[in-house]
């Protein structure tokens, strides 16, 4: 489908964030994970106060945040080259690395309940991999990936092109499909970073504006 033609995302929140060039975006059941790309900080939102109420120190800039069945996987850039490593996080333990990105390149990070999946933006893939960061499967979106989540099984994707004018859209796909169909649903009027669900409503940050935002999908 054309990006002329698809309809628009319905907006329904918008947000100052509370750290400034918000990158990282999750949902832990009651609050929002966030990250400041910047600052390097990791922070937990209430969402009727939109007040910080934790912070986190991580080992490096976390670019993305999935909650799994017993803590929180992170991909985190560290060093003078933003090399890229999976680490995983609990109350107990803290953080943990787990294994370096594939070409220590990867962004974003989601979770089906049993596997977890990793996008490398300029190579328009997700990474199904294991704890050991074994590849158990290729899926190619056809774009570059500015965030993914689970929603009822299927994985919605943000996917476009950041240069020359930021274009965006939510699109659908059906992971136990052989070859996945990738079903455009909406556009996003922002540049938009990160996706989430909190159970009725995505998220994603508006990194360059300083802005967190809820919304809904057309129709």
């Amino acid at each position: 489908m054309a990006d002329s033609i698809l309809p628009a995302v319905k907006e329904l929140r918008r947000f100052r964030s509370p750290v400034i060039t918000p990158q990282a975006l999750a949902w832990d059941g009651a609050h929002l994970l966030m990250s400041s790309r910047d600052l390097g900080t990791l922070i937990k939102v209430e969402l009727d106060s939109w007040r910080v109420i934790e912070e986190i120190d991580p080992p490096g800039i976390v670019w993305a945040a999935s909650r799994n069945n017993d803590g929180w996987w992170f991909t985190i850039g560290k060093g003078l080259n933003d090399d890229r490593y999976v680490y995983r996080f609990t109350r107990g333990e803290g953080f943990t690395k787990l294994f370096s990105c594939p070409d220590l390149t990867g962004s974003y990070l989601s979770f089906d309940g049993e596997s977890h999946y990793l996008s490398q933006w300029y190579k328009h893939r997700i990474l199904k991999m294991d704890e050991n960061g074994r590849i158990l499967r290729q899926i190619s979106v056809g774009a570059e990936i500015s965030g993914h989540t689970f929603v009822d099984g299927a994985i919605y994707v943000l996917r476009g092109a950041e240069t020359p004018n930021e274009e965006w859209r939510i699109a659908r796909l059906d992971p136990d499909e052989e070859t996945p169909n990738v079903q455009d649903l909406g556009s996003l009027p922002f540049a938009c970073r990160s996706l989430t669900f909190d159970g009725k409503t995505f998220w994603s940050n508006y990194r360059a504006a300083g802005e967190t935002i809820s919304f809904a999908l057309p129709g």
